[in-house]
């Protein structure tokens, strides 16, 4: 296999530097910190790797019907290391999968390939919401899994972080006018869409490359690993393709069939698709 691309790797980081518990204490923020330093660092951590179901479960999303959905995503999210918590862990696990009316931030966590799939924006916001309806069907959920999807559709193709905010605020009605400075001091733990989602856009709204981005993202604390999720899928669509050295400590943990996948993904709908990181786009 040639060597894996590091296009739409941001999901698979973000298992590998967040595979430890979460911590529910704000306080902790510099020890996750650590744990990115470390990972773009010269020593590897020792995590186990929390690829679980990110990034590649949603390959079958593509214009898939719903059947191939639920297929994919409990196929690939059965898989060990089993992962999940509440209701969505059974969910994963049940012989006949329902909608449960979660409002919970996983929708917005786990959308983007929608954003970098598909070409207009009609289509990345249907999808987006069939993403979210299999499982998060409350209002609140798929609304966090469109604005993340088309945040993502909107900087890949070139939008300026001006215009992404605008449009979010304007469609989704979030509150984008505060800065990473404002949210970090009160933020605390937050399972749900509404009071993770804008966050972690103006984590990327706030960022100076992909890295800085993620940074923003866990110096939040709260649920810092879908913080970083949103926040970076959208900053590899806005940058471009993701530094090397966390790319290739990403690609060493995945095993063979999730690198298989991802490079299906990319060849199919990433390449030469997005803003190409040569230079940053301005704001």
């Amino acid at each position: 296999m040639d060597r894996p691309s590091c296009l739409h790797l941001n999901l698979f980081c973000i298992s590998v530097v967040f595979s430890a518990a979460l911590y529910r204490d704000r306080d902790q923020r510099h020890a996750r910190l650590a744990q990115f330093t470390a990972f773009i660092g010269s020593t590897p951590l020792e995590h186990l790797v929390r690829v679980h179901t990110m990034g590649s479960r949603y390959f079958g999303y593509a214009g898939a019907r719903l059947q191939r959905q639920l297929y994919n995503l409990q196929l690939l999210g059965n898989r060990p290391p089993a992962t999940g918590t509440g209701f969505f862990i059974g969910w994963l696990y049940s012989q006949n999968p329902e909608p449960y009316n979660s409002w919970g931030n996983g929708s917005s966590m786990r959308v983007s390939p929608v954003g970098f799939a598909f070409e207009d924006e009609e289509t990345v916001l249907k999808e987006a919401a069939r993403t979210a309806e299999i499982s998060h069907n409350h209002a609140e959920g798929v609304k966090g899994a469109q604005a993340t999807a088309l945040a993502i559709f909107l900087a890949r193709n070139g939008a300026t972080k001006a215009e992404i905010k605008e449009r979010i605020q304007t469609q989704f009605s979030y509150d984008l006018d505060r800065t990473v400075d404002d949210i970090r001091p009160l933020y605390s733990f937050d399972v749900s869409c509404q009071g993770t989602t804008p966050e972690a856009i103006i984590a990327f709204l706030d960022s100076t490359s992909y890295e800085d981005a993620i940074r923003n993202a866990v110096s939040l604390g709260g649920d810092s690993d879908t913080l970083a999720c949103i926040t970076g899928g959208i900053a590899e669509a806005y940058y471009g393709e993701l530094p090397s050295e966390i790319c290739a400590k990403a690609v060493a943990c995945l095993p063979p069939d999730l690198r298989k996948i991802t490079d299906r993904f990319v060849k199919r709908y990433m390449t030469n698709n997005m803003n190409s990181g040569d230079t940053e786009p301005t704001a």
